[in-house]
């Protein structure tokens, strides 16, 4: 049988794409770490800057520590970060030196394998990446081709773009890379070939989204068209708007002929403690999805979606969600089709949101613009895919942060930002200490505790939270005491309950 090669994405676009990115915690992921092992993937996409920003923020974690711990439950499968070229944390370009230093503590603890999707497809740019982070000691670098559907881009464009990545020496495979879930069966008997001519005899890997129901299909499709590795997630953190369930493909895929490279029953023991940490923090796994067109329009990537839903949770507003998506379709026309992936789709969405706020508060569309907004107009990213439009453009020229905001971008050297964090903490800093405190706010990073706890599942039987609303449900009882370890909890019913 022909055989394809899986990366496991749950712990990174699984978490991001359908826990909003704060569903894992290193102690989950390091009990997660050995079935990944045992199971054999040809790599373990694990981390980005955001997660690693997030478990600052959201667990008061060590990302470095985060890390190491899952290097040691995963010694020999290469783990992954990806990045949106020259990005760490922040959405503005970051500098070289910072980008430098970021990559360097990254390999030392155990990062081995960087995937580049540089949100322009500008190759000179991503290969620029790809040649720092091989001399900071990244082993295997990945360079994406990001798929989009847009009045300006071409199946020329995309086979051009693998073929500058798979003819240089730093690349060791090349990704089509689908955020939004786009492709269809079609477009994919289309471009694949394109893609496999392309590229050679470099190594193609394929990496899709089930947002629109479809990439199932796709992934199979793919496989029998010449592509080498596949992106898939495991149990809860399959589906939904993340990448297709590795046990289904894996029968899907059996009954074309095609096999597949990785131990099945070590990725269901891996499934096994995913649904143990979904259901003890009660998070919805992902199920999959009928088909929808609709995601064409806005063309939000899976990753995104999670984070969009849990921030207009955050600001109260859930129910505005279809109306942000039909927004983000238009700003991203208006934008000159940025292409919707990290920092655009962020850019694109933030907008949106403005825009639909500002809308219900009696404003105009365009009359909040964000910083990133400015900067990606005045052509601090690169020059927009297509043309902006006058309105947009207008806004721009009239608001007083573009004033600002027009300048060169700062670029310290490594020495100036010793120097900036030396000052502030009041003693040598480490260089770890030194990416984290330029790219996060000392106050994030001051409640960090160290070491993270380890997770393990609960015994059978639940949490006393759990127990309680069963008991609450008996008849004929006025009040109640429960003690579980270190917890109790006294309760009395009133009259009539």
């Amino acid at each position: 049988m022909t055989r394809v090669r899986l990366v496991d994405t749950s712990t990174r676009d699984g978490n991001q794409s359908l826990w909003g990115a704060t569903g894992l915690t290193t102690g989950m992921v390091e009990a997660v770490g050995p079935a990944l092992e045992r199971a054999g993937f040809h790599a373990v996409d694990f981390t980005s800057s955001t997660h690693l920003s997030v478990g600052v923020r959201w667990h008061h974690e060590d990302p470095w520590e985060r890390i190491a711990r899952m290097r040691a439950a995963v010694p020999t499968t290469p783990l992954s970060l990806i990045t949106t070229g020259m990005r760490f944390v922040q959405w503005d370009r970051s500098p070289g030196s910072l980008m430098r230093l970021a990559l360097r503590c990254l390999a030392r603890h155990g990062m081995r394998r960087l995937q580049i999707a540089e949100p322009m497809n500008d190759t000179a740019a991503a290969l620029a990446v790809a040649r720092m982070a091989r001399q900071e000691g990244i082993e295997q670098v990945v360079g994406a081709v990001t798929f989009t559907e847009s009045p300006v881009h071409t199946d020329d464009l995309y086979a051009k773009a693998a073929a500058e990545l798979a003819g240089a020496a730093e690349i060791d495979a090349v990704y089509l890379k689908d955020p939004g879930g786009l492709l269809t069966v079609e477009r994919t008997a289309e471009l694949i070939p394109q893609l496999r001519t392309a590229v050679g005899d470099t190594v193609l890997e394929l990496h899709s989204h089930c947002t629109t129901g479809v990439a199932p299909q796709v992934y199979v499709l793919a496989a029998q068209l010449g592509v080498d590795v596949l992106h898939t997630a495991i149990g809860p953190l399959a589906n939904g708007t993340s990448q297709p369930s590795v046990t289904r493909l894996a029968q899907n895929l059996a009954t074309v002929g095609i096999d597949v490279d990785v131990d099945l029953d070590a990725v269901a023991e891996a499934e096994r403690i995913l649904d143990a940490v979904a259901a003890e923090q009660g998070l919805e796994p992902g199920r999959p999805t009928e088909y929808d067109l609709r995601v064409h329009a806005h063309q939000v990537p899976g990753g995104m979606m999670g984070t969009l839903r849990r921030q207009l949770g955050e600001m109260r507003i859930p129910e505005s969600l279809p109306a942000v998506l039909e927004e983000v379709g238009r700003v991203r026309a208006e934008l000159g089709y940025p292409i919707m992936v990290t920092p655009y789709s962020q850019f694109v969405g933030s907008q949106a949101v403005l825009n639909v706020v500002t809308e219900r508060a009696g404003g105009s569309r365009w009359d909040r613009l964000p910083d990133e907004v400015i900067r990606y107009v005045l052509g601090h990213f690169g020059a927009p895919p297509g043309p902006v439009a006058d309105l947009v453009r207008e806004r721009v020229a009239a608001a007083p942060r573009t004033r600002e905001l027009d300048r060169p971008p700062a670029e310290p050297t490594e020495a100036d930002l010793h120097r900036q964090v030396r000052a502030a903490l009041g003693r040598e800093p480490t260089e770890e200490e030194v990416v984290l405190r330029t790219v996060l706010p000392a106050d994030q990073l001051d409640a960090v505790v160290t070491p993270a706890p380890p997770w393990h599942p609960r015994p059978p039987g639940g949490s006393l939270a759990e127990f309680v609303r069963g008991v609450s449900g008996l008849p004929n009882w006025r009040t109640l005491q429960v003690a579980l370890g270190d917890e109790s909890v006294s309760l009395t019913r009133r009259e009539g309950r």
